[in-house]
């Protein structure tokens, strides 16, 4: 297992630069133009896509767009207002290794049912159990001087607001997701983590203890394979 314990990134968007206007400036245009797919990459060509590290809280506007791809992009940190892109069904985030984690507003995206993720790269895959950083001493920080409750949506500033990690089925992948919640009555309102998955909503850091690697488990049932070929040979 991964005993090293990383750190969140904020501020992670040159919001002033060239690669930044243009992105805006397409998502105007697939909002303006109601098209079903976005696909940032293909706009902006690779040079400025590479630029690129989180998406526009706009992307609230685009009602109509089906499919969203960022394949092989460098972002870090999607908006909450991803839970806003009502009618999205395929999403297509693969080899975008920077990407650990996920707002929990995604799974608002209540036609999304399909998604291609590169899950090596997600904080607590059962793959390799990336460790999740500590919300305790780095918490997650948004664009703008305000967050909203990921469950009821109620505005809070920063300091009111209790951010948990969850693990939970999004599309077709399991995803650690970042949940802003304003009180204890919503914590008890965020679903029940599928099996091999930390069971509860938590702050991350090193005293999480997540379930085996792929790698552990195979160890483990080689050494059990191994003791109880030893014990019928004993036997015999």
């Amino acid at each position: 297992m991964d005993k090293k314990i990383p750190k969140i990134e904020n501020d992670v968007q040159d919001r002033s630069s060239v690669a930044w206007q243009k992105l805006c400036d397409y998502v105007d245009k697939v909002e303006e133009e109601n098209r079903t797919d976005f696909c940032p990459a293909e706009e902006l060509g690779y040079e400025l896509f590479s630029q690129i590290h989180t998406l526009p809280e706009t992307i609230s506007n685009l009602k109509n767009v089906k499919k969203l791809v960022i394949y092989g992009s460098k972002i870090k940190q999607l908006p909450p207002q991803i839970g806003e892109m009502e009618a999205l069904e395929n999403f297509i985030p693969y080899t975008s290794y920077d990407l650990h984690w996920y707002p929990y507003e995604i799974t608002k995206c209540s036609k999304l049912i399909s998604s291609t993720v590169s899950t090596r790269a997600l904080y607590g895959n059962k793959k390799n159990r990336m460790a999740f950083p500590s919300l305790e001493d780095n918490p997650v920080r948004y664009f703008g001087d305000t967050v909203d409750c990921s469950v009821c949506g109620k505005s809070m500033t920063y300091e009111q607001t209790n951010q948990l990690w969850i693990s939970l089925w999004v599309g077709t992948d399991v995803l650690p997701l970042l949940a802003n919640l304003c009180s204890k009555e919503c914590e008890s309102k965020l679903p029940k983590p599928p099996e091999d998955y930390i069971q509860f909503p938590h702050k991350g850091g090193k005293n999480i203890k997540q379930g085996f690697t792929e790698y552990e488990r195979f160890e483990r049932e080689m050494q059990k394979y191994e003791e109880n070929e030893g014990d019928i040979e004993e036997g015999v």
